[in-house]
């Protein structure tokens, strides 16, 4: 048990962490432009289970709130983001990263 007294705080810390490194090492590595938005979606899903964590610990309900902004932000960014991907696959017949590049001209 740890100082505040609350047994599942470090394992959801832990897990939090675990979800934003998995998602920031998929987007480093991968090259599907769906894989990334997942990756991104994994980070914001560990960033809200740790703002929910610190505010269970602090017994403070302002990361809660900031969490229900974020999960709005990532819906309207799911959104957007596959409104892109299928305008890309109409233009261009693929959806990666390697010919993004050609969206300039």
């Amino acid at each position: 048990m740890n100082h505040v007294g609350d047994p599942y705080i470090f394992p959801a810390l832990i897990t939090g962490a675990a979800l934003f490194s998995v998602g920031l090492a998929g987007i480093t590595l991968r090259r599907s432009l769906i894989a990334i938005l997942m990756c991104i979606e994994l980070m914001l899903t560990g960033v809200n289970l740790t703002l929910v964590t610190f505010a269970r610990a602090n017994q403070d309900l302002n990361g809660q709130i900031m969490v229900f902004f974020i999960v709005t932000v990532a819906a309207a960014e799911g959104a957007i983001g596959l409104g892109l991907l299928i305008a890309l696959y109409r233009n261009m017949k693929e959806v990666g990263t390697s010919h993004l590049n050609q969206m300039k001209e």
